[in-house]
């Protein structure tokens, strides 16, 4: 079993778990309202996807 030789500093522990952060979700225009929305999803403020209307909105 691999076992450590030497204690991590805890500048080198704290390093390396650094980069651990949030990402800001990738988002795209609508190609039918141009609202931003997460892609790959149904439009929440129109109800379309590829083109087609897939959920119905009340207006």
């Amino acid at each position: 079993m691999a076992v450590p030789k030497r204690k991590l500093s805890n500048s080198r522990k704290n390093r390396r778990r650094a980069n651990w952060k949030l990402t800001a979700p990738n988002l795209s225009a609508c190609p039918h309202c141009h609202e931003l929305r997460m892609p790959h999803r149904v439009c929440p403020e129109c109800g379309y996807y590829d083109g087609k209307e897939v959920i119905k909105q009340a207006e």
